[in-house]
């Protein structure tokens, strides 16, 4: 035969014939068999209709120490992978998945070729031939352990998705909702289903920003290394509701990439409202308290009476109202007996108020005697004649409407809160103290009206006494 034959070419225009018998593509067919199987990651075996090992990847060979070329061609395990007194029974297990439909699972004790011993869990079943008989069985075994942690993981993620007590949302890497679970889902208020893929903004009408700001870097830097305590709102049918939410994150990769791919967050939270609440509660309970404290304390070393008053006051502002005005009646409600029966309007006089346009000490500005132009229905007049405290707002309106509301009532133009608390003394109303807050601040609510009430009977109880060393002087 010429070089031209041997080379695969002949010197004609077709091709030549091949010197080694068999085709490339049943060559290129068990490269890529071999490859598949070496990439598994589980061990397989595979047995031929006489219980030959035909097939042996290196996840066995990892596992157990034999290598393929020690494994292929052995007759069973018996001898050489398993000890001699089970070969029989683990021989006759596997086998008889030639013959029974679908899988079979078994765990065996299996020998290393250093001696030691592994239990393994096997899943087995038939391969059959083009006439569809059993030709052979594959067994695919991993270490029962190993088993066990992914049996683990799953039952876990299924407990998490199911029975948590806690939310657990696992957001995408565009921060969308991925999974929601059932707590999550009563906690958000929605379906499981009808928060996938929509943006945070629509589920949450405040903290948005803070929450995705938090997702973004444990996609980029990985989980905080403590839970973080988030104040959202969300958005219900009733309006928006403010939760407090305890929330831990942990960033989600791929464990089947060689480098860390995220695929998301997992957020865990609970709600922790009440919690919250009740903490800020005690907390703004103490500061008051300590804040009355110090008041009489300072008040004790006034020797003016009214110089007392404004102390009380002062101290009240310190994390509570923005302004203060305190206006004392000038004239007792009383009978006219020309009026049939009506009683007089109320007239108030201001006595002390905060300086207009920056932080300081309260001033007396009562010196002229003269009545503040108070409309009928006014807050003040009102709370002086039902004797109790009256709340006040401004309203969701725009700022230029805020300020005219205010200032039609004489106060500041920045207040769109208002609480009067009323001064009585000795079973007397001798006239109303007014807290007002700006726009930064949220609405008085009761236990807001609690503490003026508390500062309120301080103030009067210094006015009652003013007035009684005045009229004790006048007398003299």
């Amino acid at each position: 035969m010429s070089a031209s034959r041997r080379s695969g070419t002949t010197d004609e225009l077709g091709p030549g014939e091949p010197d080694e018998p068999g085709d490339p593509g049943e060559s290129g067919g068990s490269d890529l068999l071999a490859a598949l199987l070496d990439g598994m990651d589980a061990a397989l075996c595979a047995f031929d209709a006489d219980g030959v090992v035909t097939h042996w990847n290196r996840e066995a060979e990892r596992i157990l120490g034999w290598t393929a070329a020690e494994a292929v061609g052995r007759h069973g395990f018996a001898g050489w992978a398993v000890r001699s007194a089970d070969a029989e029974e683990v021989q006759s297990r596997l086998m008889s998945a030639m013959h029974a439909p679908g899988r079979q699972v078994h765990e065996f004790a299996l020998v290393t070729k250093d001696g030691g011993r592994v239990l393994v869990r096997t899943q087995s079943a038939a391969v059959r031939g083009p006439d569809g008989k059993p030709a052979g069985l594959y067994c695919a075994f991993s270490e029962v352990h190993a088993q066990i942690d992914l049996e683990r993981s799953i039952a876990l993620s299924e407990a998490l998705f199911e029975d948590a007590a806690w939310g657990v949302v696992l957001i995408d890497a565009d921060l969308r909702p991925a999974v929601v679970n059932a707590h999550a889902a009563r906690a958000l208020g929605i379906g499981r289903t009808s928060a996938l893929g929509r943006p945070l903004g629509e589920l949450l009408a405040q903290g948005v920003e803070e929450l995705e700001a938090a997702l973004t870097h444990v996609l980029a830097e990985g989980a905080p290394p403590a839970p973080a305590e988030m104040w959202l709102s969300l958005r219900t049918a009733q309006g928006e509701k403010r939760r407090c939410w305890r929330s831990g994150f942990v960033r989600l990769a791929s464990p089947l990439a060689e480098e860390p791919v995220p695929l998301g967050v997992g957020w865990l939270f609970q709600d922790v409202t009440e919690t919250k609440q009740g903490e800020q509660e005690a907390a703004l309970l103490r500061f008051r308290t300590n804040q009355l404290h110090r008041a009489a304390r300072a008040a004790a070393e006034c020797e003016d009476a009214l110089e007392a008053a404004i102390v009380h006051l002062d101290f009240a502002l310190a994390g509570f109202a923005d302004h203060a005005l305190v206006d004392r009646v000038a004239r007792a409600p009383r009978v006219d007996p020309h009026t049939d029966g009506e009683e007089s309007p109320v007239r108030l006089v201001r006595l002390a108020e905060t300086p207009a346009g920056g932080p300081g000490p309260s001033q007396l500005t009562g010196a002229a005697g003269l009545p503040v132009r108070y409309e009928p229905g006014h807050p003040a007049v009102q709370c002086v004649e039902r004797a109790g405290p009256v709340r006040a707002d401004a309203g969701s309106v725009p700022p230029e409407l805020a300020r005219e509301w205010a200032l039609t009532r004489q106060w500041p133009g920045d207040a769109v809160h208002a609480l009067c608390a009323v001064l009585r003394s000795r079973g007397r109303t001798l006239g109303v103290v007014t807290f007002l807050r700006g726009s930064g601040r949220s609405r008085f609510e009761r236990s807001d009206t609690a503490y003026a009430e508390d500062v309120a009977v301080r103030i009067a109880a210094a006015l009652d006494l003013a007035e009684a060393v005045r009229g004790r002087k006048d007398s003299e």
